[in-house]
């Protein structure tokens, strides 16, 4: 990635851009700055014998202006829909923003880039923090994945707060082991830095320093007295700032559903509480009231009979969905993504049998993999096959499970929410999951 360096503060440098990118820097040495990093670091000897300047990401911040406060959100599950809330609030709130992750790059609700990975490159993430600070924003919220903390991509960072959403398995196919993926994670909360963590969350590893919790099933600073899931969400929470001996308590009411939300809620809340202590809870709880969910997160596509469509696609991510209708008929469409993790795949389909009545198994961005073999190893994880229909094509097993969906039960579709593509093979076509859902029934209205 190539960038301008557009601050006048250093108009004094003879150097105009800024890269990663060793071929940029040799097309332009005069002008060029190489920034290494651990994802470049095997072109540095080049670099070096070609005389190029090369400076650390610790030293970017002489070329790119950070005045915003930082705010990092990790975990398997919940980084989105976390993100967005503490956006929402905060901008609610006053307050000037940007938001960071899978679903783009926004400040003050302007999205001013399209999807691209949850943490980007360095280079990138520094540009994106110069061009918020450019607009003035108070907050810089970003998802940050295990494979950035891994790979050093937030290096030389400075965090206001940083949130631990929960830990469990996933991207095993890059960290090889949940003991080093969990390691991963936890190291992203060793410092002594402001730090917002689920206490329900029993893999948590900490630096105790400058800690805040959160929980359901175990009282934290931000801890709940009653709630309720049922259709939406309703609570009552108490704040305990021990160190500030301040206690506070108030309503919350979210039309989000499940007890994962009330996860994010609450984590969303406590994190602008902690950087906000003058802001009263009751303030905001209301504000909580402006956030309307996340594209492709709990997704209601069709009203009656209900059609959701959501992102999950770990075992954790669909037990949290699937837990949240119980009592009710669930079928369930979903596959497991090629050349990723595959010992999640039967697992995935233990749950979806204790959870569903019917289920749809069916492709998920296969990439390279055979679709059938996936399907086949969802497979051991199904003890009655009876309750199982398999099409590889999921535009065709989507339609299926449309035709056969009665108006007391609900269909969760589920792994991809949001996304626009099918990967087959080295083919990124287009598809997506609720526009096929409307798709279905704008044509059965046709029909009738």
């Amino acid at each position: 990635m190539k960038i301008n360096i557009d601050n006048s503060n250093f108009s004094h440098s003879k150097y105009l851009y800024l890269s990663d990118d060793s071929r940029e820097v040799l097309d332009d040495l005069d002008s060029t700055i190489f920034v290494k990093t651990d994802l470049n670091a095997r072109f540095l000897q080049e670099m070096q014998a070609n005389n190029a300047t090369i400076i650390s990401p610790n030293e970017l911040k002489k070329y790119l202006v950070n005045n915003t406060k930082i705010i990092g959100i990790t975990g398997t599950n919940g980084k989105t829909t976390i993100a967005s809330c503490i956006y929402s609030l905060l901008l609610s709130l006053g307050f000037r923003c940007a938001l960071l992750g899978t679903r783009g790059f926004f400040i003050n609700d302007e999205r001013i880039a399209s999807k691209g990975l949850t943490t980007p490159t360095l280079l990138e993430l520094y540009n994106n923090i110069h061009i918020a600070s450019k607009y003035n924003c108070d907050y810089f919220v970003m998802e940050v994945s295990s494979h950035a903390i891994a790979q050093n991509r937030i290096e030389g960072l400075d965090f206001a707060l940083k949130i631990l959403s929960n830990i469990t398995a996933d991207h095993l196919d890059f960290h090889k082991t949940i003991e080093e993926y969990e390691r991963v994670k936890n190291s992203f909360f060793s410092d002594e830095g402001l730090k917002l963590i689920n206490k329900d969350s029993l893999n948590a590893r900490f630096n105790i320093i400058n800690c805040y919790t959160y929980g359901i099933e175990n009282k934290g600073n931000l801890s709940l007295n009653a709630y309720s899931i049922k259709d939406s969400i309703d609570g009552h929470i108490t704040w305990n700032d021990f160190k500030r001996k301040q206690k506070e308590e108030c309503l919350i009411h979210s039309n989000l559903i499940g007890k994962y939300n009330l996860y994010n809620i609450l984590a969303s809340i406590a994190a602008v509480k902690i950087l906000n202590n003058d802001i009263a809870l009751d303030d905001i709880s209301k504000a909580l009231n402006e956030f309307g969910g996340v594209c492709g997160r709990m997704e209601v596509v069709h009203i009656n009979p209900l059609v959701i469509v959501d992102f999950a696609h770990t075992p954790d991510g669909m037990k949290n969905i699937l837990s949240s209708f119980i009592g009710r008929k669930i079928k369930l469409v979903f596959g497991a993504g090629g050349d990723r993790d595959r010992l999640k795949r039967p697992v995935m389909g233990q749950i979806a049998e204790i959870y569903s009545t019917r289920i749809y198994l069916t492709s998920d961005n296969p990439r390279s993999e055979n679709p059938h073999s996936i399907i086949n190893e969802i497979l051991e994880g199904i003890s009655n096959k009876n309750k199982v229909f398999v099409e590889s094509n999921r535009k065709l097993a989507i339609q299926k499970a449309l035709s056969e969906l009665r108006s007391d039960e609900v269909l969760l579709i589920l792994g991809k929410g949001d996304e626009t593509y099918q990967i087959i093979g080295d083919k990124i076509l287009p598809f997506d999951d609720r526009v096929e859902v409307r798709e279905f029934y704008k044509n059965d209205e046709a029909r009738e």
